[in-house]
This record gives structure tokens, sequence and C-alpha cells, in this order.
């Protein structure tokens, strides 16, 4: 093969115990007397399942490609590196195996951003910068000394830090991507899962500026995603350690909540000069939080590769125009863009349902929501926006007939379509078989091409649902909720656990779905962007969260943006060179310019 090619076998996919053997019996060189393709394990009598490896020394590489298309379980990858790529990986797992190339820099009194898809090793990235795995600049079979390492990188940014690492002088605090399984590993009081991280003595202030002081004393399995987030990221911060690194703050958390959870980061630099590595998929929220930033691109579980740090606003951009500038380098066929468009004109569409004045108090002294009665109009996309606990799940239940009123007949003959925000997969179940239980139309040439492939589902339909992380069975949900045949199609907080290019593909798919097939929508989100692109018009929740919620009858994005952003006393601006939404800093001339006219988002 060549030196810039290497081959990739998914080993939870490849079954060789299923299969003919294609790959093996296809492969040009193997029909020529060579060993290219052989099983690991074919003489062990030890009862595992053979492994099929593929010698890079003897492929010819992407050219010839028969074992990828011939693999029936689509478990083989043939890749050509980018001829720009002339640097050795900084690690790699073993032969047809996960190559990293590149590393972030952390700097002290910085924030470090990282902006890429999921899949693409920053979990390797940070095991190297914490000192858990040590860099084989790719000789996995011989791995080099650290002061081979060292000498790889001497000279760089890099090598005072690994030196340090080297030593084990790092310490190093970390918030989990997915605090939706905290409650997996963790039971009892929030207090007990808090009790021994305060390190810095510094818990009650982060309690209180995250607003979750009322949770410490609830068990951690009753917590909010929300709630769970903050108490990671209170987890976190507290200790006391040289190195943080913070994986998606913005999941489940409002932009008010975001943009605090932003300042506590960028303090921990800029007051206590700390190394902070943050990864994030909210743009304005990365934009706003880091100094620094390092694009991350390749094939998701194949390669993936760091760039040297750029600025934040041309690293986003970069990675947006899919075009690195400084490497040379397309790292995606065509751009990401960002409609920079007027809000939509209200249309008169015939009304779906017309709902009445509810309310519903989940008992004395506890929360409660009053909603004004309103119109939800036949093929229109309905944003629904609002801080956290205010209500806007409990309205999604309310409609979808998980929860009953305590006034107010939501008595309708409407079938409606349902992902809640919280997914919960907890049968062993193949996902295209959980899809085909849903519809028939899995396989079908539309479903193809207007679910399957947006939301790309085709690497992971023959996966168990329980082996899935968080984004892959947030789409998996969103497939299956726009699978069904409904009249009212319900979606809370789609973008969760999304990556940037992912957050895109299914607002699209959404869209597309809703026009193409006269649907009607409701889409529960906090990603600006997204609700900008998907909505008609808006809904806005107010009131004081956890104790009582007010809901509008829903109105035109332009008055619904002003309202929701002038509660939250945050303005957006738009970025000159893509259009991308960006927040404006408190207080600057922009932001005190656009509360003056009363444009917080659409500003001229």
């Amino acid at each position: 093969m060549a030196d810039d090619s290497i081959a990739v076998v998914d080993l939870e996919r490849c079954s060789p115990d299923r299969c003919s053997y294609e790959c093996k019996n296809y492969c040009p060189p193997n029909r020529t007397g060579k060993e290219c393709i052989t099983l690991r394990g074919e003489d062990a009598d030890d009862g595992q399942p053979d492994q099929v490896h593929i010698s890079e020394e003897i492929c010819l590489g992407e050219t010839c490609g028969i074992c990828v298309e011939k693999c029936p379980f689509d478990a083989i990858e043939i890749i050509n590196l980018p001829q720009e790529l002339q640097e050795e990986p900084a690690h790699r797992y073993g032969e047809n195996a996960f190559s990293l190339y590149g590393l972030p820099v952390p700097l002290e009194g910085q924030v470090t951003g990282i902006l890429g898809p999921n899949g693409i090793g920053k979990t390797t990235a940070v095991k190297i910068l914490a000192g858990e795995l040590a860099p084989n600049l790719g000789e996995y079979a011989d791995p080099p000394s650290w002061e081979e390492v060292l000498d790889t990188y001497r000279g760089t940014e890099l090598q005072e830090y690994l030196e340090t690492v080297k030593d084990g002088d790092v310490n190093v605090a970390r918030k989990p991507q997915y605090v939706d399984k905290i409650p997996d590993q963790f039971s009892g009081p929030t207090s007990k899962l808090l009790e021994n991280t305060d390190e810095r003595g510094v818990m009650d202030d982060l309690l209180e500026r995250l607003e979750i002081e009322h949770v410490v004393d609830q068990d951690i399995d009753s917590l909010s995603g929300g709630e769970l987030q903050r108490v990671a990221l209170v987890a976190c911060l507290a200790r006391d350690a040289d190195f943080y690194f913070i994986d998606e703050i913005t999941p489940y958390l409002d932009i008010s909540q975001r943009v605090t959870a932003a300042r506590l980061v960028q303090e921990m630099a800029e007051e206590h000069g700390k190394s902070m590595l943050v990864v994030e998929h909210d743009l304005a929220i990365l934009d706003l939080v880091a100094d620094n930033l390092h694009v991350a691109y390749g094939e998701p579980g194949a390669y993936g590769v760091v760039t040297s740090p750029k600025s934040v606003r041309n690293g986003i951009n970069e990675y947006l125009k899919g075009y690195l500038d400084n490497e040379n380098m397309r790292i995606r066929p065509s751009a990401i863009e960002f409609e920079e468009h007027a809000p939509r004109q209200v249309t008169r569409a015939d009304t779906l349902v017309e709902y009445p004045d509810i309310t519903k108090s989940y008992g004395a002294g506890e929360f409660a929501l009053d909603v004004e009665g309103g119109k939800i109009r036949e093929n229109e996309v309905l944003g629904i926006v609002g801080p956290n606990g205010i209500g806007k799940s409990t309205f999604a239940k309310l409609l979808a007939g998980k929860l009953e009123p305590d006034s107010g007949d939501l008595d309708f003959e409407l079938d409606i379509a349902y992902k809640p925000q919280y997914i919960e997969i907890d049968q062993p179940m193949r996902t295209d078989s959980f899809l085909h239980s849903i519809t028939d139309q899995v396989g079908s040439s539309y479903w193809n091409t207007e679910i399957a492939q947006p939301l790309q589902l085709e690497r992971i339909m023959e996966q168990n649902l329980t082996d899935l992380s968080g984004g892959e069975r947030q789409r998996v949900a969103i497939a299956a909720c726009l699978s069904k045949s409904a009249d009212l199609y319900l979606l809370d907080e789609p973008s969760a656990y999304l990556d940037v290019e992912q957050r895109v593909r299914a607002t699209r798919a959404i869209r597309r779905f809703a026009e193409q097939q006269d649907a009607t929508v409701l889409v529960i989100d906090h990603d600006i962007y997204m609700i900008d692109l998907l909505a008609d018009r808006l809904m806005v929740f107010d009131g004081e969260p956890a104790v009582a919620g007010h809901a509008s009858q829903p109105k035109g994005m332009r008055d619904g943006m002003n309202d929701f952003l002038s509660n939250l006393d945050i303005t957006f601006r738009r970025d000159e060179n893509v259009g991308r939404p960006r927040i404006n800093k408190p207080g600057s001339q922009l932001d005190r310019q656009q509360k003056k006219e009363g444009e917080y988002y659409y500003a001229p």
C-alpha cells in the first residue's frame, strides 16, 4: 500500500463467523498467493471469533477497494490520507486501527478549543495529555521510549508540556461528555458525589452561580439533564488541577446557562492561570469561551488530524468553509453555509389544532405552568424556546398525552409522533430492527434519501441500540420520530450531542420533511441557529425556572426572538464573512446599539 494510505477494520462490525470471507476470497493479492487479508486467531482453539487482518504492506490501496465493496457488514475502509499530511501519527492503536495525527497544545492561562466531528480522536488526545496513554508515534509493535517521544516534539510548543507528563507532574480534572450516564455509575444524593471534589474551596460559589444549590440534597437519578450537566461542571471546576478537560458544556443547558458556564471556564484560565481544553459544538459558545482553536478533521473511527492552533474566529470560519488556509487542506467537499435571512413571513395556513388555556401543577409548592390558548397551523414548523425548568417539556408531554392537565381540554383526535428530551434505550435490539418495527418504509428510496442519509444511519443500522453513543442514539430517535405516520411531530432538543455537521444535516432533514410531507412539526431546542433555520413561528416560555412558567401564544420569528433574548439580556450579531450568529460581548457597542433598537437577533 502507498505510504499515504491506511486500512481500517471495524472489529465490532466485522463478523467472519457470519460471512463467506468475501474480503479474503476476492482480494487480488490473495488470489495471486500472497497473504494480504488473513484471519487473526484462525488456528487458535480459544472459542473466540476470528478477526480479519489486512497487511498494509501488500494491500493495493484505495485504487482497488474490492474488499470494501465485498464486505457484507461494511466493516472495512481503505483510506488515502491527505497528500498534504506529512507527519507521522502521534498514536496508532494497531494495524488496521485508529490513528491520531497531531495533538492540541494546552497553554497556561488560556482556554484552548477543539472543533471537529465526533469520533475524531479527542479522547485519545486527552488520554495522552493526561499521562494515561504514552504516544507511540505510530510504532504500535515496538513503542518508542519517552525520550524518543520528547526528541520528536523537541522545539515545539508541546515539548515542555510533555516533559511534565513524562515526569507524572500533571493533575487532570475532566467533565465527561455524556452526563446522562452519570446516574448509571453513581447512586445516592448529589452531595455525596460532590463532597470529595471541593479541592479549591469554591463549591458554594459555583453552585450559586450555576443556580443548582437546590439539587445538593436530591438523589442524582432524580436530576434533569441540565442539572446533571451543571453538577458535572461544578465537580470538575472545584478540583485543584493543572489541566482541565471540558467535553461539551452546552447539551441540555439554555442560552443563559451556557453563557454562565463559558464565563466560569474563562475565569479559571484568566484569574487562576489554569490550562483549559474545551470540546464544543455550539459555535456561538465556542467563539465566546476560547482563546485559541484547534480544528480536528479526518474520518471518524479511522483517523483524526489535529491542526496547529488558530485564532478562534479564523478557525471556526475555515472549518465551516471546509478549507484550512495554513494547511492548504480541503476537509469537506462543500461549505457549511449559514443562511443570513430575514425571519420568514407568517403564513395564514389552516389551523391543525386549537388548544385552550392550559394549567398544570405538580403539587402544592411545586412547579406550575400556565399556557395561553393558541393555534398550531397545518404544515408549519413551530419553534419552542425558553430557559430550562420553565415548562417546555411539560407542554410537550401534555400535547403528546404523557401528562394530564389540571385545566384545559386536550382531548385532540390527533396522531402525535414524539421524540422526548432524554432518550432511554434499554432493549438489546438492532437499529434496523427497531426502525423496521416503526415503519415499513425503511429501505425505500424516499426513506434512504431523506432520512437515513442526512442522519448518517447507514453505518449504525446493524449495531445494537444499547451500544450506540449519545449522538448516534439522538439520530436514531429523530429518524424514528420522522418515520411514523402522524398529524403532529414533536421533537424535544434534537441537537443534543450532535456535532456541527450533524446538526446542520438534522436541521435540513427536519425542514425538508416538513415541506415535502406537508407535516406540522414542533421543535424544542436551545440551539438558536437551529431554531432560526427550522421555525416559521415561535412560542416563547418565560417565568421563574423550577417555580412557575408561562407560555405565550405563537408569534412571528422577529417578535419571538426579541421577546426571548430580551428576557435573557443577550444579543447576537452576524459574522461578516460566513454569516454565522455570534454572541455580542455584554455592554459592547453592538450590544448596546441592538438593545436600543430592539433587535436582539435579526439586526440589519
